[in-house]
């Protein structure tokens, strides 16, 4: 009785397969079909786009910084207008690839067709139009986003110093007298004062949340301005390709309160651990994957000294 059944339920699969078969071939026979198809694949396509980036925490998009803020929507601004002539070459590629197939002999052959002033007009003006507003705003966006250019606040800046290290970031705070490996904070709403260089291969500095990258090189002292908004734990990477540490060379940057980054200061000026010129030697030696560690500062001027390793001899 069972296998009887299972064969019946055998033959019915078969007649249903066969009936929607017949169904798609005849729609597929229709142009409408066939048109609404393209449509609703596009729609589809563009929809699962739109689901994997919600569903991705893209930390350029979430800004959490005054000039991550910014950065953000010059990217938006940029792929929208951009978008004006990407959007109609996309769909006319596919349109005209489908319209003058060397099947479809309903297509209208015109070889003599050409100085259309609209069309000339249309393909050659909408673009430059485009390029044109692009070029003013990424005029006007690199001085408005000048990574020299310091925040406008009505706040003391904090300063604080970065060393590029194989494959580890040294953070110094002169005014504190601390410093801190793969581990920087700051209060929140306070414009940040970097002064970056490297004592290793060039590397580049970041904070994605927070804004712009910049390249960090021996013998050279280059400056960021940054302000985070709120508080929060941001992740710091390296944006350039440094050997073989290259993927662990990160580091966690904390905004807090102002209550809670000056009793962190205090807890890590009566660190035991001191920061010395031998300690230092010993941290530039090339390691992976180092653990935030925390230093009372005892050599004064360590980032100049830093500094002059590759201009001058020094002891």
């Amino acid at each position: 009785m069972t296998d009887r059944i299972s064969i019946l339920l055998i033959l019915v699969r078969f007649v249903v397969d066969n009936e929607a078969r017949n169904l798609v071939k005849v729609l597929c026979m229709s142009k409408n079909f066939k048109a609404a198809f393209l449509i609703l694949l596009g729609l589809a396509l563009a929809l699962l786009g739109v689901m994997l980036l919600l569903d991705r925490d893209i930390a350029v998009l979430n800004p959490k910084g005054i000039i991550g803020l910014q950065e953000r929507d010059l990217i938006i601004l940029s792929t929208l207008l951009m978008m004006i002539i990407i959007v109609p070459v996309f769909i006319l590629s596919i349109v005209i690839s489908w319209k003058y197939r060397a099947g479809n002999p309903k297509a209208k052959y015109n070889p003599e067709w050409d100085h259309s002033h609209v069309a000339e007009t249309l393909w050659w003006g909408v673009p430059f139009v485009i390029v044109f507003i692009l070029g003013v705003i990424t005029w006007k966006s690199c001085h408005d986003l000048d990574p020299f250019k310091p925040l406008v606040s009505d706040k003391k800046p904090l300063r604080i110093q970065v060393v590029a290290l194989q494959w580890k970031w040294l953070f110094i705070y002169p005014e504190q007298n601390i410093a801190t490996v793969n581990f920087v904070q700051f209060p929140e709403q306070i414009p940040l004062n970097f002064e970056i260089t490297a004592d290793a291969p060039m590397n580049s500095f970041w904070i994605p949340q927070l804004g712009s990258q910049i390249y960090a090189m021996p013998a050279m002292s280059t400056k960021l301005h940054l302000m985070a908004n709120e508080t929060g734990v941001f992740r710091g990477l390296s944006a350039n390709l440094s050997g073989r540490g290259f993927a662990s060379m990160q580091f966690s940057a904390k905004a807090s309160s102002q209550e809670d980054f000056n009793a962190w200061v205090k807890s890590v000026q009566e660190s035991p651990n001191l920061l010395t010129v031998e300690e230092y030697n010993r941290l530039v030696a090339p390691s992976e994957e180092s653990q935030p560690t925390f230093y009372a500062l005892q050599k004064e001027g360590l980032y100049n000294w830093i500094l002059m390793k590759y201009m001058a001899p020094h002891e």
